[in-house]
């Protein structure tokens, strides 16, 4: 079991680096067009979103964290997302487009509204073609974002369990063969599956078993080639799982490369980059999932201390 002031530690200091650098989720200039690159600062906005709803759902944040994380969601929803507007165009000039959807169902979990992408989204969800060349990981998040949102079909259950049996994790691979891109399949699968670690009671048994198994092995790997963006996200599996395992020595390992200010390298030979937005840009997201892991598995080992009722 992890010292829970270590876990804490980490996500502390990464929302502390993500709040101090968060004009890093502004769109900026592509300096080969012109253009701003709105879109492409669309995906980390969502996932401090969903960071976002993972600290105040779990409840395991000190009063500062919890205020600099609110506040960081005021700034990316009401500055950056302009309350939702930005969303709202989008999914009007692309009407097959999930991403809108994906990034405003966490928003709206923690309160956030925008009537406007309402009415578009109860339009877009019931087009046949919804979005049916979505990748199978992306199909499975899909179902379980619209379950949340109360735009499902009929079965979401079924639906899952159907994606599910597509997707890498759902065939159980052989462990040798879960390199890295299998395994970024395996972590976004078990996200959705748990609805980003909420249920670790809706991983089938077989599936639950299997992590069990092999997690352990993947950690120690990741750990020692210095892949710290993978490995926060297994470490995130890991505080997902029914009977999570908070291996000690992984997370220590983890925590001694995450750097004073906070950031955590993408990898340990990843340069820190020329200029602050770059460093920004390279690194912002393993900051985030170090952030995500630590409060998931402080709850867990919290939980774990505190007896049954």
């Amino acid at each position: 079991m992890t010292d829970t002031r270590l876990m804490h530690e980490v996500g502390a200091k990464a929302l502390d680096w993500l709040y101090v650098n968060r004009e890093g989720f502004r769109a900026r200039r592509d300096p080969d067009t012109s253009d701003y690159e709105a879109k492409e600062r669309l995906k980390p906005i969502g996932e401090i979103a969903l960071i976002g709803k993972v600290l105040f759902r779990e409840g395991v944040a000190g009063s500062q964290q919890a205020d600099r994380t609110r506040r960081l969601l005021d700034f990316v929803w009401q500055d950056l997302l302009e309350s939702g507007m930005v969303l709202a165009r989008m999914q009007r000039e692309e009407p097959l487009s999930p991403v809108p959807l994906e990034i405003y169902v966490p928003f709206k979990e923690l309160g956030y509204q925008c009537p406007a992408l309402e009415s578009t989204l109860n339009l877009s969800t019931r087009l046949s073609s919804w979005p049916a060349d979505a990748h199978v990981v992306r199909r499975l998040g899909l179902v379980r974002v619209q379950a949340r949102a109360g735009l499902a079909g009929p079965d979401p259950e079924a639906d899952t369990g159907r994606v599910l049996r597509d997707t890498w994790l759902g065939r159980t691979p052989e462990p040798w063969t879960v390199g890295q891109h299998i395994g970024y399949d395996i972590t976004h699968t078990v996200y959705h599956l748990t609805d980003w670690g909420e249920k670790p009671d809706q991983l089938p048994p077989d599936i639950a078993d299997y992590l069990a198994l092999w997690l352990p092995v993947w950690m120690d790997d990741w750990a020692e080639i210095g892949n710290w963006d993978l490995l926060g996200e297994l470490l995130v599996v890991d505080a997902c799982l029914p009977e999570p395992g908070l291996d000690e020595s992984v997370w220590r390992r983890f925590a001694e490369a995450q750097r004073p200010d906070g950031l955590v390298p993408d990898r340990a030979d990843a340069p820190l980059g020329d200029d602050r937005w770059e460093t920004f840009d390279l690194h912002y997201h393993p900051t985030l999932v170090a952030a995500f892991a630590a409060v998931l598995g402080t709850s867990r080992a919290m939980s774990a201390l505190t007896p049954a009722t």
